[in-house]
């Protein structure tokens, strides 16, 4: 039933987003922004994919299945039959090395290299505020480069920043859809983002024919697989 269910959801999806997504999801208006600063990826060629280490619930469909990639690329392969059907990607940027995010920190009270428990529902509280301010920087890079690429042939609707736990971790769940003007997806992205201290994790999936990693060649697996992607977010064995 489960897998008839999502099956139907990824239908009602491709039928239904062309004739009224823009309609009902929020319309994004890109503001003026300098480009975000480059920051340096956590180096690990040698510990392997991250995801061995942290996966702990491999939640999907019936007939599907959910493993860390070969290698040491940080992705998570879902795949049926033997068939790949999408990635999950993570990057791991160190705090040091983002100076960006540090000051979202200090904005909200949280001081450069203090201890962090977070656990605590005052931290909790403290670190929303600068994680839905990267994302909304992140959304704002998004759209600009979109609309340079693709002008007014293309709706750029971003999802509401959405709290949810990544791990034991606060963190943030994130999305946005770029609709094509004739009708039909161009983009889907979903994403988390957390921070445990020390280091962003940013986990990403996404429909979207130009990118290489982090996504599924098909819109209607990417929906179906959406729910599922919500529970192994939720169970990851983060902290490290």
């Amino acid at each position: 039933m489960l897998r008839l269910y999502h099956l139907l959801l990824g239908s009602i999806l491709l039928v239904s987003i062309p004739l009224g997504a823009k309609f009902l999801l929020p319309q994004f208006s890109p503001p003026k922004v300098l480009k975000p600063p480059t920051v340096a990826k956590l180096a690990n060629p040698n510990e392997g994919n991250i995801w061995q280490k942290i996966l702990v619930n491999a939640a999907a469909p019936t007939n599907w299945q959910v493993a860390a990639c070969e290698g040491n690329a940080p992705l998570l392969c879902v795949s049926s039959k033997g068939k790949r059907l999408g990635t999950v990607e993570i990057n791991v940027y160190p705090l040091a090395n983002n100076e960006d995010f540090q000051k979202k920190l200090v904005a909200v009270g949280i001081p450069t290299g203090s201890q962090v428990d977070y656990q605590s529902s005052k931290y909790q509280t403290q670190v929303l505020p600068a994680l839905k301010a990267w994302v909304a920087d992140h959304y704002a890079a998004f759209a600009k480069d979109r609309q340079s690429k693709y002008g007014k042939e293309i709706n750029f609707s971003a999802y509401p920043p959405q709290p949810v736990p990544v791990g034991k971790l606060q963190g943030i769940r994130y999305g946005f859809v770029e609709l094509k003007q004739q009708g039909g997806v161009q983009e889907q992205h979903i994403g988390h983002v957390a921070f445990d201290g020390s280091k962003l994790y940013v986990i990403t999936t996404a429909f979207d024919p130009s990118t290489q990693t982090g996504k599924f060649e098909k819109l209607e697996n990417l929906a179906i697989f959406q729910p599922y992607l919500y529970a192994i977010a939720a169970d990851l064995r983060l902290p490290q």
